[in-house]
């Protein structure tokens, strides 16, 4: 393709078309819209700002001077794009570092017994783990049920009103006649209405952490006893 130039000023100088669709956004034919786009930072493109307005400077018809309000207007937001790039990278800079800087603080959680998101309670010779539930609004009524392997419900933990927020509940492993129930897994579900209408409701588990470890997106994660992994923005509680 062959290259158009420009006449600037009273003296005939010429400036190359490509740099004035640079400053400018656009472009002469679709092949430049397709080609690279290396050279077109915030730095590169200030660069090349700075360069047209000197040679329109040192052409510029003495009798009818240029303009330069817009010229200088157009510079200040190539200086804020800068700016938002540089912002960018130290955002980024600073994401990483707090990131490794939460790794290490989750270390101190192994050997703890938190309280997560889970949907399973093993139970131990009459023992069971420490339950929970996580309302995301204050509800007007909140249940826990507990279901066996078999899919029949052996108790209903009735909690009533309680407010948005982490609540700790204990199951003393029995069913709803206050026999100890056989070892084994139990199904964990919660449920939660407000003024009979259903609301969001989570259900906790406890369990021992294990490891911390690094997740696919980055963060912190957390491996428990009962064999789950669970990210530590999901931790509702250390008990």
């Amino acid at each position: 393709m062959t290259s158009s130039n420009t006449t600037i000023g009273g003296s005939s100088a010429t400036v190359s078309q490509t740099l004035l669709d640079t400053m400018n956004g656009t472009s002469a034919s679709s092949s430049t819209s397709s080609s690279s786009t290396s050279g077109t930072s915030g730095t590169d493109l200030q660069q090349t700002f700075l360069q047209l307005l000197v040679t329109q400077l040192q052409n510029q018809d003495p009798t009818s001077p240029m303009d330069s309000s817009q010229m200088t207007s157009q510079l200040a937001q190539i200086n804020t794009v800068s700016g938002i790039a540089n912002l960018n990278t130290s955002l980024s800079s600073l994401s990483t570092q707090l990131s490794a800087g939460q790794n290490a603080q989750s270390a101190l959680l192994i050997g703890s017994t938190v309280l997560a998101s889970g949907t399973t309670a093993a139970v131990s010779s009459g023992t069971s783990p420490q339950l929970g539930v996580q309302l995301s609004t204050a509800a007007s009524d909140v249940k826990l049920t507990i279901t066996n392997s078999a899919g029949k419900v052996v108790n209903t933990l009735d909690l009533g009103a309680q407010s948005a927020g982490t609540v700790p509940v204990t199951w003393n492993g029995t069913d709803s006649s206050g026999a100890v129930v056989a070892d084994g897994n139990y199904t964990i579900s919660a449920t939660a209405t407000v003024n009979g209408q259903a609301t969001s409701a989570t259900a906790l588990v406890a369990s021992k952490v294990d490891a911390v470890i690094q997740q696919s997106d980055g963060t912190a994660g957390l491996s428990l006893a009962n064999g789950k992994t669970v990210p530590l923005s999901s931790v509702a509680g250390i008990l």
